[in-house]
């Protein structure tokens, strides 16, 4: 085990090859961090890395693999000995179709990203973020996981329809709060980045990622001792 200078952040992101994640990546190194970037295709990592200024490690990750999760954590602990930050970042959208043909299955790959990749890693990563003088998990959640959002004729998330990826980011909320009663000492937070021109969306969100991240680096980047249980953008406080 390689244990890093203590004034230096670690932090691993999850999803990090392209969007958000690539972007908080990009930021989380610009103030001097180490930065796990986690990538399934550790080649795609490798040369988005490459791009990056400042102390960025290719972490191969799939957050629906238990063996590569548990690779991922041997790696990042012999190469830092801890981990300060965990941002767990990767999702995807699933099928873009209505309740009235939604089917069970299509819960499947959704769900194993959004709710079980987020807990698989948390787990795994647990005994390293032991370590940190201040542990920060953050979970990049949605304005479509709200339920006072969704509800709201005032916002456009009341006007879209669907049963998978709103009640993913719903139970990652739930995931959340919970993690953060049960962690003391822990800083535990999810984030809604907004409407994000990202792949997700094909590109029709109308923030840049830059504005994306603001709430992502905002829990990263918490004072010690400062909120935890939270849901967030970038503009502050989102309703549950």
């Amino acid at each position: 085990m390689t244990t890093t200078d203590t004034t230096t952040t670690i932090a691993l992101v999850t999803g990090a090859t392209q969007g958000l994640g690539a972007q908080t990546v990009r930021r989380l190194a610009a103030l001097g961090w180490t930065v796990w970037l986690g990538a399934r295709d550790a080649a795609q990592g490798a040369q988005l890395a490459d791009e990056i200024e400042g102390d960025v490690r290719v972490l191969q990750l799939d957050v629906t693999d238990q063996a590569s999760v548990d690779s991922a954590v041997r790696t990042v602990d012999a190469g830092s000995g801890r981990l300060d930050v965990l941002v767990n970042n990767a999702g995807i959208a699933g099928t873009r179709v209505g309740p009235r043909e939604t089917t069970p299955s299509d819960f499947l790959p959704v769900f194993g990203v959004n709710v079980l990749g987020p807990v698989r890693v948390t787990h795994a990563f647990l005994p390293l973020l032991d370590r940190s003088g201040q542990p920060r998990i953050v979970m990049v959640s949605s304005g479509m996981g709200s339920l006072a959002i969704t509800t709201d004729p005032d916002r456009l998330e009341s006007t879209l329809h669907g049963l998978v990826y709103p009640s993913s980011k719903t139970a990652l909320n739930m995931i959340t709060t919970q993690y953060a009663k049960s962690l003391p000492g822990y800083q535990v937070n999810a984030v809604d980045p907004g409407y994000t021109g990202t792949a997700l969306n094909g590109f029709s969100g109308t923030q840049t990622v830059q504005e994306g991240t603001d709430a992502v680096v905002a829990a990263a980047t918490v004072e010690p001792g400062d909120r935890t249980g939270t849901f967030t953008d970038r503009a502050g406080a989102v309703p549950w």
